[in-house]
């Protein structure tokens, strides 16, 4: 029993001892303190505490033990922690012991933190204990541990958009996936705040949407003519619900259908006449919607074919375009225009020749008949036929344009020209020969133009047995020649006959012709060259281009004859708007005719396999021609005058219109200048004032034709030196209705051609007075003249010695007697009266032939103060008019057997004569005549002078000599 209390007794001191070594022990730091090796932490940016996984705990073994039990513990200096020590370079953290019994401590930043610039750390860290001596070689440091601290981001920025703006285009009529794209940013480090979570369009009331990325497209079809720009506002928002700083504006344009074809094409395009050429696409392009396109050809037409002829030329008569041409002379025309000398076109339609061409119309039932000696009946090779024709497809029968046919007894055709199922025929049979052989007598041409209802030229030069034709000035050869034998010796006359062929034998019309003629001409002896064919078809109007030099082996241009169709090709796209933006219309003539000329474009785009890839709709549009400012032709001069019947009967005869003048003005309208101390608030109105310009321009038709009776080529006529009239390039013809000058020439050769026409008289016994009217015209009397009359008043003289000896002959008293009252105006012849006459006694005598001579020279002041007034007033209204009056001969002998009439027949037969004269009034004596008379009379009474001056002397002029 003692011996087991001995043993535990020795286990307690055993355990005290024990516990009393180790709290020796204890006082001696011996461990190393101890922490984790890895650490994460999470610190929120703008904050210090970092939260750590797992937490910052040190231990030491060197620490006494807690939870002792039997005996307190009293905790040293060596076993508690005294810091932790951070390992790094720039390292915005530190390291803070709670507690350092414990080891607890925490990490916090020493710095505000900011996510953008750095959003991770990473740094070592150390745990040291307190155990260290005065000289520090007791403390002990754990290992280093890792520390990754991850910066938590504050959603402290706003989206902003990458672009200030976004544009963008797109074609009407389509739905697009996506239009554009665009893009906002965030400056926030983390991924939730710095993605854009969505985007919106602010716009209220568009077509289109936006999608979480960014696309904008539309929701409906867009429409250029609804809407040509949309104009957006979008925003955009981050994952944090922050909205963009500021909005971004979206444009997007709406582009026409891209169809290929031209751009920038102007429909109507004004012309103003004179203003040379006119360009027709100044701002056109071609469009070729990026398609592979490898060439473009492109045929611009102008169609004029319901000008005039085809185009707009000048209307001139046939014979004058043939000498504009260069055509020597020969020429005749067989259907001109109707007048004195030239009517046998009277009957026919026309469109009267005004804006377009003198054109004649033959319906199926009308034809004219050429008079004879217009045209040789045998015509002399070589000889040219040429003529405008406009025909449509008609019936199988023959439709004759020309035909030279017997006229009695025969139906034979000696030439003729016709048409037939589209076939254009001449017939020349040849006149009888020794030989009897067969010869060519007719020439067949199949043409599509004969049928196609547009106007076409035809020349036809015949030099036998070869026959050329030209029609638009192109060369074709017959196709089939027929052979016959020559015609039969005749005395049979033959008719020459235009839309149709006289037939002799029935004395009837057969083969007419349906459709139009123009220009019909015949020229013996000569052929027509191919220069003078060409000018008689050029048209005065169509389509040109100037190339430019950096552009003209880039682009092949080709026209066709008479310049209204053009084609353009090449390859160089550039290059091709260039030309076409120099394409322009020009019309030559000084007074084109008005009206539309449409314009097509024809285009064709070939692509790498040389076919056609693209269908281009054809581009149409117009030239609108202005109506040229019309011209008004003026004649002016003396209108009225007296010659002495000497004058008349001279060889040189009396000067119609010796200072003739012609003068062309127009009218314009243009805005009245405004004074320069009104303002535009005085005067809203825009006033216009009428200007007259004078202007220059050709004459082609002066004619003078006899007021009254006819001219009797047995005592009068109308002469001009031929010689002057054609060395100005003139023709002159003449009948008994008065006389014609035509051609193409200035108003001043005209002026002085008219200047030389003298009127002559042989007979000027009973002619007191003539009258004339002259009209000038231009571009066949699409323009013509005022009427310009001209009175011409033949002076009579007596001779004295002749009227002495007749007095003196004469029995002291005469049987009543016929009488003839001489008017000195020279108007016209009175039926003289009746009178018995007895004398009383030489007193008598002496006062009647007092009283005769008084009144003689009253009556011949009277007449020459009236003819002054009239000058005078004609001088007012702008003429220079003048009465000129030789009385230097003027010897009158009176008969000492006259009386007078009763003074109220005076009367009567002065009134008589003063209603006769043409619209002239005559004021009543002024007292300036009066006192002249007065002078002249002495003291004569004024009721005396009155009634001599209304009454009308009447002596025997039986047996007067003029």
């Amino acid at each position: 029993m003692l011996f087991r209390g001995n043993k535990q007794f020795a286990s307690v001191v055993g355990v005290v001892l024990g516990l009393l070594c180790a709290v020796e022990a204890a006082k001696v730091n011996k461990h190393k303190p101890w922490i984790d090796t890895t650490y994460h932490g999470i610190v929120t940016e703008n904050d210090d505490k970092v939260l750590l996984d797992p937490p910052l705990i040190a231990l030491d073994k060197d620490a006494p033990l807690r939870y002792a039990e039997s005996f307190e513990v009293t905790f040293t200096k060596e076993g508690e922690i005294c810091g932790f020590r951070i390992h790094g370079q720039n390292v915005p953290f530190e390291a803070v012991v709670l507690d350092k019994s414990t080891g607890e401590g925490v990490i916090r930043a020493k710095e505000k933190l900011d996510c953008e610039l750095q959003k991770d750390h990473t740094f070592t860290i150390q745990a040291y204990d307190c155990g260290e001596g005065p000289d520090g070689a007791n403390m002990k440091k754990s290992h280093k541990a890792t520390v990754h601290i991850q910066v938590n981001d504050v959603n402290e920025y706003s989206p902003v958009f990458k672009d200030k703006s976004y544009k963008a285009t797109v074609i009407e009529g389509k739905k697009y996936d996506s239009i554009l794209k665009v893009e906002a940013v965030d400056a926030d480090c983390s991924f939730q705040f710095s993605q854009i979570c969505n985007y919106e369009i602010v716009t209220p009331d568009v077509p289109f949407t936006i999608d979480k990325e960014g696309y904008i497209k539309n929701t409906e079809k867009l429409n250029y003519s609804k809407e040509r720009m949309y104009k957006l506002t979008v925003t955009a928002y981050d994952c944090g619900k922050n909205r963009a700083s500021e909005d971004v504006l979206v444009k997007i344009s709406i582009k026409p259908t891209c169809k290929p074809g031209w751009q920038g094409f102007n429909k109507r395009i004004e012309y103003e006449p004179g203003t040379g050429s006119l360009a027709l696409f100044p701002s056109m392009h071609v469009e070729t919607c990026d398609e592979p396109i490898t060439s473009i050809q492109a045929i611009i037409e102008l169609e004029t074919n319901h000008i005039g002829k085809g185009c707009d030329r000048d209307t001139y008569s046939e014979k004058s375009l043939h000498k504009l041409c260069g055509a020597s002379g020969g020429t005749v025309e067989l259907l001109p225009a109707p007048s004195s000398s030239a009517n046998w076109t009277v009957g026919l339609p026309t469109d009267n020749g005004h804006d377009s061409d003198q054109v004649f119309e033959f319906n199926g039932t009308q034809a004219v008949r050429v008079p004879e000696g217009v045209v040789s009946s045998s015509l002399k090779e070589p000889f040219t036929v040429s003529v405008w024709v406009r025909h449509g497809p008609g019936a199988h029968d023959k439709e004759t344009i020309l035909c030279n046919s017997d006229k009695t007894e025969m139906n034979r055709h000696h030439y003729s020209l016709y048409v037939h199922n589209c076939r254009l025929i001449l017939l020349l049979r040849q006149d009888p020969t020794e030989s009897e052989n067969y010869k060519p007598a007719e020439f067949h041409w199949k043409l599509d133009q004969v049928c196609d209802k547009e106007w076409h030229h035809y020349v036809l030069n015949v030099d036998f047995p070869s026959v050329s034709l030209f029609v638009d000035g192109t060369t074709f050869e017959p196709f089939l020649v027929t052979e016959d034998y020559p015609l039969h010796s005749s005395k049979i006359s033959t008719q020459l006959t235009i839309g149709a062929c006289w037939q002799g034998g029935s004395a009837r019309m057969s083969q007419f012709f349906r459709g139009n003629l123009a220009g019909l001409m015949i020229r013996s002896g000569k052929l027509e060259n191919k220069k003078v064919i060409d000018c008689l078809y050029t048209c005065k109007e169509g389509l040109d281009v100037q190339l430019p030099e950096e552009v003209a082996s880039a682009v092949k241009v080709e026209f066709n004859p008479n310049q209204s169709s053009l084609t353009v090709e090449g390859s160089d796209f550039e290059a091709f708007d260039k030309v076409m933006q120099h394409v322009s219309y020009l019309n030559s003539r000084q007074f084109p005719t008005p009206g539309i000329r449409h314009l097509r474009i024809s285009t064709t785009f070939k692509c790498f396999n040389e076919e056609v890839c693209i269908s281009v709709p054809e581009a149409e549009g117009y030239v609108m021609v202005l109506q040229p400012e019309e011209p008004k032709i003026s004649l002016s001069g003396i209108d009225h005058f007296a010659r002495g019947a000497a004058e008349f009967e001279s060889p040189e005869g009396v000067t119609l219109f010796p200072e003739l003048r012609i003068v062309s003005t127009i009218t314009r309208e243009v805005e009245a200048e405004a004074e320069a101390t009104e303002g535009p608030e005085d005067d809203p109105t825009v006033q216009e004032t009428v200007v007259s310009e004078e202007i220059m321009h050709n004459l082609d038709t002066c004619e003078v034709s006899a007021l009254g009776d006819e001219l009797d080529s047995e005592h009068e006529s109308l002469d001009v030196d031929l010689g002057q009239v054609q060395q100005r390039g003139l023709e002159m013809t003449s009948s008994n209705l008065g006389l014609v000058i035509t051609g193409v020439n200035t108003m001043a050769n005209y002026e002085q051609v008219l200047h030389l026409i003298r009127y002559k008289n042989w007979h000027t016994e009973a002619l007191f007075d003539r009258k004339f009217k002259l009209v000038c015209s231009e571009l066949n009397g699409r323009y013509i003249s005022n009427d310009f009359k001209v009175e011409v008043n033949v002076i009579h003289t007596a001779n004295p010695m002749d009227h002495a000896n007749n007095a003196m002959v004469q029995p002291q008293f005469i049987n009543p007697v016929h009488h003839s009252s001489v008017d000195l105006s020279g108007h016209n012849l009175v039926n003289a009266h009746h009178a018995s006459v007895v004398p009383s006694a030489a007193t008598v005598v002496i006062v009647v032939c007092v009283s005769f001579l008084v009144f003689m020279i009253i009556l011949g002041v009277f007449r020459i103060r009236a003819a002054h007034q009239r000058t005078m007033g004609d001088q007012e209204n702008g003429k220079e008019n003048e009465m000129d009056w030789d009385d230097s001969a003027l010897t009158i002998t009176v008969n000492p057997m006259e009386t007078y009439e009763d003074q109220h027949s005076s009367e009567e037969e002065e009134e008589e004569e003063e209603e006769s004269e043409d619209g002239e009034e005559e004021d009543d004596i002024t007292s300036a005549e009066s006192e002249s008379s007065e002078d002249e009379e002495g003291a004569e009474p004024e009721d005396q002078q009155g009634a001599s001056r209304q009454q009308q002397l009447e002596w025997d002029d039986s047996t007067l000599t003029y």
